[in-house]
């Protein structure tokens, strides 16, 4: 016997309706698995969008927190003149009152 014909008569034979089921398995298994790589793709895309704009907002967080503590100090400056101005002029009010 040849080899050819002991590889015929052991392997299993399948019929064309089987193989036909099993092609159109592994046609669903590849669009599945093109499908989930196009999904995870999409998810990296806006996981990337999403950290940019994280980081972006970081950023003006971080402005808009050095800008207010630039605001408090020039208030509280102000405010310490405007009490040394209202002292000055009670004072001249008083002497003014002096003086009448």
């Amino acid at each position: 016997m040849s080899t050819a014909t002991a590889n015929e008569a052991t392997a299993p034979s399948i019929s064309a309706d089987e193989f036909q089921a099993l092609e159109q398995k592994v046609l669903r298994t590849v669009e599945l698995i093109k499908t989930e790589r196009e999904a995870r793709n999409a998810e990296q895309q806006a996981r990337l969008a999403a950290e940019a704009e994280l980081a972006k907002l970081r950023a003006q967080i971080e402005s808009h927190a050095t800008r207010s503590n630039v605001v408090e100090d020039e208030l509280s400056t102000l405010r310490q003149e405007r009490d040394a101005v209202r002292k000055r002029v009670e004072k001249m009010l008083l002497q003014l009152d002096e003086l009448a």
